[in-house]
């Protein structure tokens, strides 16, 4: 399995769009490391990129919907604070079993999939929607 950028993920702002393609790109060096027996230590390096990503992306989107008095703000950010509850328990497991494991790898390979699918491929892009409608796009 390997996970790659399709445009219709797209929402048209092109700083937001490079950001999910960045985390596409990460969330596919994870699989393929995966796939050679090394999804345990590609996790780590992973967990680390996500702990800056989630502050730095969901800053950028949640401004940029304050911005324009986008009508589901509250929802949207409560799905940000959802992944990032998720990713902090995820970590504290990690730690409480002492080291990667390979249930935590099908975990977090779960978890981006269904953000993949289910906000950046759906929520995203009504954000996108929304701002082309607005003309800010």
């Amino acid at each position: 399995m390997s996970i790659s950028w399709r445009e219709e993920l797209a929402t048209g702002n092109q700083h937001i769009d490079h950001q999910h393609r960045e985390l596409l790109e990460r969330f596919d060096t994870l699989l393929t490391a995966c796939r050679h027996g090394e999804g345990r230590q590609e996790l780590s390096r992973l967990l680390d990129f996500l702990d800056e990503y989630v502050v730095q992306h969901f800053g950028d989107e949640e401004q940029l919907q304050q911005e324009y008095h986008y009508p589901e703000f509250q929802g949207h950010q409560l799905l940000h604070r959802g992944f990032i509850k998720r990713l902090v328990e995820l970590k504290r497991t990690i730690r409480a079993d002492g080291e990667v494991q390979l249930d935590h790898v099908l975990t977090t390979n779960k978890m981006l999939l269904d953000w993949l699918v289910n906000h950046i491929g759906t929520r995203d892009r009504e954000l996108g929607r929304f701002l082309r409608e607005r003309g800010v796009l």
